[in-house]
């Protein structure tokens, strides 16, 4: 169960860190955007449609790297004062009850959306520009089948909570800033008392 764990975890990451690329991309086009709007006054007619499709390109594709990290919203405030056994538990019923049933609906009408669009090869009609779209339109497919994956990892992530009353902790790749700053906040304070 650990070695599907570290597969999926692994996959979450790749496929997560990968596309976190996109914010670069759209940091860019939303200042030349800006600098062509407000400084030149020649506003292109393709940048909101370009950034609507990395924005959700991004949001899609970091759904599973999130769910890895324990990232999704909950209601920690009743969560975390349950004991790791009652938590697997409860999470593992949750699992099979809504979220395979929602990540399988999400995938196959996915699938379905975006055969369509293929079909007819859509394009955006919010701009003038016709930017096509229909190739994005499979990411909600990626996104599902990436969710599904990282779903069974955290149903076995569950079993094994259950069986050794401790969660397996997903390798450390990034901290928030605010738990840097609490930890170099702690040093320092060690270091004035010794």
């Amino acid at each position: 169960m650990l070695a599907i764990i570290h597969f999926a975890d692994s996959l979450s990451a790749w496929f997560g860190k990968a596309f976190a690329w996109l914010i670069i991309l759209m940091t860019f086009g939303t200042a030349y955007e800006v600098f062509v709007r407000y400084a030149l006054n020649s506003p292109t007619p393709w940048a909101l449609d370009v950034s609507f499709i990395m924005y959700g390109t991004l949001f899609m594709m970091g759904g599973a790297y999130t769910l890895s990290r324990g990232g999704h919203v909950r209601g920690d405030f009743i969560y975390r004062l349950w004991r790791p056994k009652t938590q697997a538990t409860v999470d593992l019923v949750l699992y099979l009850i809504f979220f395979f049933p929602g990540v399988t609906a999400l995938i196959f009408s996915g699938w379905k959306y975006a055969a369509r669009s293929w079909a007819y090869q859509e394009v955006s009609i919010n701009s003038p520009a016709g930017i096509p779209i229909f190739q994005f339109k499979m990411i909600v497919v990626a996104a599902g089948i990436l969710l599904f994956i990282q779903g069974i990892a955290e149903i076995c992530r569950c079993l094994v909570c259950i069986r050794t009353g401790e969660w397996p902790r997903p390798e450390e790749d990034v901290q928030e800033t605010e738990d840097l700053l609490i930890q170099k906040a702690n040093e320092a304070e060690t270091g004035a008392h010794a």
